[in-house]
């Protein structure tokens, strides 16, 4: 018999949230479920087997409490991390920290020439992700479209040691 592992999920903090206690030793990563910064991050903690190192608190964007802005993240975005008596944001900023700073398989090739590729490859997701959504608005989405998924394809045969864009698995797979 097949048995499945639940995935529970905290329940997004609003307005009508009581603030957390900060800075108290546990380490929290603030994020909103549909948003593909905070995912970047989320993704991060779970890759490095994080779960229970860095606490997952969960923001309605919506209806975001205003003691967060106040008390944790003056930008008032998300993804955040408390860590250490501070708080990081950025989600590419996070990705490099968490992977840095904790423990857990290290998700950036140690080669310099993958590692390098790598960082290029992440900082071109914002483009790629902005031409596509704009095609979706055009007349010719494939001819908007095209460049961005040839610098992917291109980027795919760079390494050809492993079935990743750098040959293993890695934050840019």
């Amino acid at each position: 018999m097949a048995t499945s592992v639940l995935n529970v999920r905290p329940p997004a903090l609003t307005s009508v949230s009581e603030p957390l206690p900060f800075f108290y030793g546990t380490t929290r990563l603030y994020i909103c479920y549909l948003c593909p910064y905070a995912q970047r991050a989320w993704i991060t903690r779970n890759c490095k087997g994080l779960q229970d190192k860095i606490e997952l608190v969960p923001i309605d964007l919506k209806n975001r409490p205003s003691w967060y802005k106040d008390k944790v993240y003056p930008l008032n975005k998300v993804p955040s991390l408390e860590h250490n008596g501070k708080v990081l944001g950025e989600s590419l900023d996070l990705i490099r920290y968490i992977d840095a700073n904790f423990e857990g398989p290290s998700l950036f090739p140690s080669d310099p020439a993958k590692r390098e590729f790598g960082e290029q490859m992440i900082s071109h997701v914002d483009t790629f992700t902005s031409g596509v959504y704009s095609s979706y608005k055009g007349d010719h989405p494939v001819q908007q479209t095209s460049a961005a998924f040839d610098y992917l394809e291109k980027a795919l045969g760079k390494f050809d040691d492993g079935r990743f864009f750098l040959g293993q698995f890695s934050l840019v797979s």
